[in-house]
């Protein structure tokens, strides 16, 4: 089993000192020992939730004990530029937006690795993709919106990155999904939690009826929250709507599921948590129901889903583990085998985190990647290229 050590991928590779966020701000690096216990507090209790108030750092700082507004949104701003915060910002339900999704799994030859993942992160629906240890070793997720063939645009980049077997491997069922990192250190990630169904469903989510107006206000809480006292007027201004409306907006999209939560997100590795793993698992189709949501239950697990099968991939179930050491993230593995009985699986280490951003939804950018890359050329899938996978359906 391979593990990845802290020194190999402490820090993003392209992060490089003083050079400039999208939003402006000059990035000088910190390091996790620069983070005092309040910094740390803040991290965590960030990625739970933002208030969605007009003054949302004050109402923030106050619940950490913070009576300035304005030392809260320093400490925010230091956070920003030492590149551990990544972003503040809403966080949505692909499927409630109407919108397809898959993770897809590609073999390319060792030494194409980091030219087909350039290829991969042209497309702007594409929001993570990274290096692997294993003969798949290119993963990337991909959304799309409706009307877009997602068998289509998978084989085009099959075929643009050079892939070997290309393997789509969509949700077939969420145990959890959230990644809250505990930056604070009061917790153990082996520990199990009562949140493994904290968001979770059984059949996909069916898509939201969403007006003009809906899709103004998600445009505007998918950026990132500006650094001002009352952020929402600054969002909502850049879409025609008033700082009330966003918040209006908001309030109705976690209260329909539309949003997940509006949150922080921060750079794992730059945080500390420099080892991600996921963990794979053949777990017997009768079983999966059942074990499931014993796999999500474990605090160090930030993802859990149920996925295809194919004849070179036999493994139904996937568990996300951020941890800060490889033994830490093994730890949990050894925790679910000791609560489930499982035992067949393996781990696939990030070897090289090529693109981790959040998608942006109703944009434009689709069309210019779609016209660029000819995909009007291509109307039917070539055969042999991409699979289907099994359901594992009992």
């Amino acid at each position: 089993m391979t593990v990845i050590s802290s020194h190999e991928v402490a820090r993003d590779p392209a992060f490089k000192d003083g050079v400039s966020r999208p939003d402006g701000l000059e990035m000088t690096p910190l390091r996790p020992q620069d983070l005092d216990a309040l910094d740390r507090r803040l991290l965590t209790l960030a990625q739970k939730e933002i208030p969605l108030v007009e003054r949302p750092y004050r109402a923030f700082g106050e619940s950490l004990g913070i009576s300035s507004e304005a030392e809260t949104l320093s400490r925010v701003e230091r956070l920003k530029k030492g590149h551990i915060l990544r972003q503040i910002g809403a966080i949505f339900d692909t499927r409630r937006l109407g919108y397809q999704s898959s993770l897809v799994a590609v073999r390319v030859p060792k030494e194409r690795l980091d030219a087909a993942a350039a290829v991969v992160n042209e497309h702007p629906g594409v929001s993570h993709n990274y290096g692997r240890n294993h003969a798949y070793n290119l993963w990337y997720t991909i959304a799309l919106p409706p009307g877009v063939s997602m068998e289509r645009t998978i084989q085009r980049l099959h075929e643009l990155c050079g892939g070997q077997v290309t393997r789509p491997m969509p949700t077939l069922r969420l145990f959890k999904i959230g990644v809250q990192l505990d930056v604070a250190g009061d917790s153990k990630l082996s520990d199990e939690t009562d949140g493994a169904a904290t968001w979770a469903w059984k059949t996909p989510p069916l898509a939201a009826d969403l007006n003009e107006r809906d899709v103004r206000a998600i445009r505007a809480l998918q950026e990132d929250l500006p650094l001002d006292p009352a952020p929402f007027e600054g969002l909502g201004r850049q879409e025609g709507l008033s700082g009330e409306e966003i918040l209006q907006g908001a309030h109705r999209f976690l209260r329909d599921g539309i949003m997940r939560r509006y949150s922080a997100v921060l750079h794992h590795r730059a945080a500390g948590f420099v080892v991600n793993g996921m963990a794979v698992w053949k777990v017997p189709p009768e079983r999966i129901e059942e074990l499931g949501p014993q796999m999500g239950g474990f605090r160090g697990v930030t993802h859990c889903y149920q996925r295809p099968t194919y004849e070179d991939w036999p493994y139904t179930v996937f568990t996300m583990i951020h941890a800060r050491t490889g033994p830490e993230c093994k730890g949990v593995v050894d925790a679910i085998t000791a609560k489930t009985g499982l035992t067949e699986v393996e781990i696939l280490y990030s070897t090289k985190e090529y693109k981790k951003v959040r998608v942006k939804y109703f944009t434009t950018e689709l069309k210019k990647w779609e016209q660029k890359y000819g995909m009007t050329d291509h109307p039917e899938p070539v055969e042999g290229c991409i699979g289907h996978g099994s359901t594992g359906s009992p």
